[in-house]
């Protein structure tokens, strides 16, 4: 008996989620430029979730959801790219994200058009968005 209700009870633990930011510039100026890539993935990324972008939340237009059982957050700051940092740090904080659960798409312009690239524990290579969001993380570079 104690060992069904141990499995049933204490044994489920939930996954921890994620957030997911895009970074961009708002408005139609930018819409389809190399700058919104980041915009461009979390869009991309919602749609085929089914995961609506319905939220204004910390600056972000935003959306929470899931993928399998796993919560994911999503976010496209309204900041301008340079100031993304004050929306993702708020956002990460408000849900008390480890920065290991924080993924950050952005452009880069030493890389050929259409290819990604994962980088973890990485400086912002001059990218002005992604120094923001490291000075607001407090310069903790342990993004995933």
């Amino acid at each position: 008996m104690l060992n069904r209700l141990s499995r049933r009870c204490f044994c489920s633990v939930a996954p921890r989620p994620w957030l997911f930011v895009g970074l961009g510039n708002p408005g139609d100026k930018y819409k389809g430029t190399r700058h919104n890539v980041g915009f461009e993935m979390i869009d991309a990324f919602a749609e085929s979730q089914g995961i609506p972008m319905d939220t204004v939340h910390s600056k972000a237009v935003f959306g929470k959801g899931f993928v399998g059982e796993v919560p994911v957050f999503l976010a496209k700051p309204q900041t301008y790219m340079n100031l993304s940092g004050e929306s993702t740090g708020p956002l990460a904080a408000y849900y008390k994200l480890p920065l290991t659960q924080v993924l950050v798409f952005h452009d880069d312009l030493n890389l050929p058009c259409g290819v990604l690239r994962l980088h973890d524990k990485g400086g912002h290579g001059s990218h002005k968005g992604l120094k923001s969001v490291i000075y607001h993380f407090r310069g903790n570079r342990e993004l995933s």
